[in-house]
């Protein structure tokens, strides 16, 4: 925990390497002190098909599921603090957004709790 999946267009692990892109995302979640290292997950899905608006432009969107907890004013600065990192690796991307939910104690599950 926290989990970060990055939906992006195709385009743009052409402009950078998906390695390179959810390494910024996770050094950008590391550096706000919420989380320890071992603690965070990124993936990436790249997408051929999409309809962003009625056009194909670029887009990033990053979806993070972090343990309940964190007060907004840290939500935000977790999102701002990706989300400027992407914008300045990938500044032509015209779409770069993220959404942070909480995943809830009580029905969050996981094997190493058997």
């Amino acid at each position: 925990m926290p989990h970060f999946i990055i939906d992006c267009s195709e385009n743009v692990i052409r402009l950078k390497s998906a390695d390179e892109i959810m390494k910024e995302v996770f050094d950008s979640a590391l550096s706000t002190d919420l989380f320890t290292a071992s603690e965070i997950k990124v993936r990436i899905n790249p997408f051929s098909y999409y309809n962003n608006g009625n056009s194909l432009d670029d887009f990033i969107h990053v979806f993070g599921y972090i343990m309940e907890g964190r007060n907004s004013e840290q939500k935000a600065r977790l999102s701002k603090a990706i989300v400027t990192k992407l914008n300045s690796i990938l500044p032509e991307v015209p779409v770069i957004s993220i959404n942070i939910m909480d995943f809830e104690k009580s029905n969050y599950f996981n094997k190493t709790m058997l």
